[in-house]
């Protein structure tokens, strides 16, 4: 990087120093860890020379602290995936089930905001289209913040809800479902080039909340990627500019997630059932009636309390499955 050469290419080098930075985020920390390892065996040699209760409480509180940080470094040497260290775009979409798919939708958006508050993230609306009654029926996100891609892959797929329907007269259990998809967000750095030729571009009123002037003057943008058939819009700005600008990167996201899934087979089979929302191609159930619980069905990890999770507590679903597929992918073929 001190070379005289090295600004010379500017995207380059902007490459390197992101490469670097996310190669110190983990080094760094094993260097930490590796040296504290280093004190906690000082303390026990200390303890046995020595008769000082004292230093057997500090060392049960290190390395309590050291165990913490390992599954902290572990988790994040698990989100060593190519865009993991991304921000995201994050879709929701109602599936199978009216009203009450909408509704849910909706809940799972508030659970998502609520765990990208959490997590420090920034997040903004590109895309809403609301129910006719209620909850919104797709919304698409952008979630900007260090791994929110890595972490938010995780929960790619169909979610079920089971419920005593607030919308029924007859106080009767519903099934709703709503799919969820994500995709690594790019600024300028995009790895797809896209031949605008092969790119429809629509304009139209924006929908919604905005104000008088975004819905009355055609800012909105819908992208249609002809050899794909993929189609994105943004509506969340005045500028028609700054709209198309958002699209071409929402819709490189997608292109590069399609890639992405072609090139591993689980990604690709989540990618393939989010086709069709609705019963059997679940990868989580949200049981309200008649029992309370939350299961993951790719890890089997279970939850009986479905409130704490609608809040946004979903780290512990997240991990299980980086977990899981993380020793997957360790294992020989």
């Amino acid at each position: 990087m001190e070379g005289q050469d090295f600004w010379s290419n500017a995207e380059r080098a902007r490459g390197d120093v992101e490469r670097l930075k996310h190669a110190k985020a983990v080094v760094v920390p094993i260097d930490a860890i590796a040296s504290r390892l280093g004190d906690v065996d000082v303390l026990r040699e200390l303890m046995a020379e020595s008769a000082d209760g004292d230093l057997e409480g500090e060392l049960k509180t290190s390395v309590e602290h050291l165990e913490s940080d390992l599954e902290k470094l572990e988790f994040r040497v698990m989100l060593g995936g190519e865009n993991d260290h991304r921000g995201a775009f994050l879709s929701i979409q109602a599936g199978a089930g009216g009203t009450e798919a909408c509704d849910w939708a909706s809940m799972l958006l508030r659970m998502y905001l609520r765990w990208c508050e959490r997590q420090g993230y920034k997040v903004e609306e590109i895309d809403r289209t609301d129910g006719e009654e209620a909850g919104v029926r797709w919304i698409t996100l952008r979630v900007d913040g260090e791994y929110a891609y890595g972490y938010l892959k995780a929960e790619v797929g169909v979610h079920r809800l089971v419920r005593i329907s607030p919308f029924d007269t007859q106080k009767r259990r519903h099934t709703s479902f709503a799919a969820v998809d994500v995709t690594p967000a790019f600024d300028d750095d995009a790895p797809i080039e896209i031949d605008e030729n092969e790119v429809e571009v629509e304009t139209m009123r924006s929908g919604g909340a905005g104000g008088q002037y975004v819905n009355k003057t055609e800012s909105a943008i819908r992208l249609t990627h002809l050899p794909t058939g993929i189609v994105v819009k943004c509506q969340n700005q005045r500028s028609q500019h700054k709209n198309r600008a958002m699209a071409f990167q929402l819709l490189a996201a997608k292109l590069a997630r399609k890639r992405e899934a072609e090139r591993d087979r689980e990604l690709k089979a989540l990618y393939g059932e989010k086709g069709e929302i609705s019963f059997g191609s679940q990868i989580r159930s949200y049981v309200l009636q008649p029992y309370q619980l939350v299961k993951d069905h790719r890890t089997n990890l279970e939850d009986t309390n479905p409130e704490r999770v609608l809040d946004g507590n979903v780290d512990a679903f997240i991990r299980e499955y980086l977990r899981q597929r993380s020793a997957k992918n360790e294992k020989p073929s």
